[in-house]
């Protein structure tokens, strides 16, 4: 079992560290898929990490949130994540928000008190979601 000292820091990593992790995956993206099918891929790629991070946080089981991780930058390389890779994506911030945001949101609702669990960090993410959730339904 983990030491109880670094769960904080695994939390302040995660805000802290996600976007240039995600940045450097981006960096090696190759052949881009159609932007267009964006919103979609997110809210599939979400659909299935959210119903597992509500197990984990019902079981407070925090190795999920590392191995999401992993997940989340397989994600974001397959897409071009990082606006200079793939600058169409730009028209879908709420689902790169969305995306970027779950793990921390959910590390925020195990470790309530960590200085990285900002006050609109759940209700921003619940509208980029809800946004995304939207779009990917229209262009269906």
């Amino acid at each position: 079992m983990e030491s109880a000292a670094r769960h904080p820091v695994l939390a302040r990593s995660l805000r802290a560290v996600a976007p240039l992790l995600l940045a450097v995956a981006a960096s090696g993206a190759g052949a881009q898929q159609d932007t267009d099918r964006f919103p979609a891929a997110a809210m599939g790629f979400l659909g299935q990490e959210l119903p597992a991070m509500e197990t984990a946080i019902t079981e407070r089981d925090r190795d999920y949130f590392e191995n999401a991780m992993g997940r989340m930058l397989d994600f974001s390389n397959s897409w071009g994540f990082k606006s200079q890779d793939n600058p169409a994506l730009t028209r879908y911030p709420m689902c790169t928000e969305a995306v970027s945001d779950f793990l921390v949101v959910g590390m925020c609702r195990i470790m309530t008190t960590s200085d990285t669990c900002e006050p609109g960090l759940a209700a921003r993410f619940n509208a980029n979601l809800q946004k995304c959730r939207e779009l990917a339904a229209r262009q269906q």
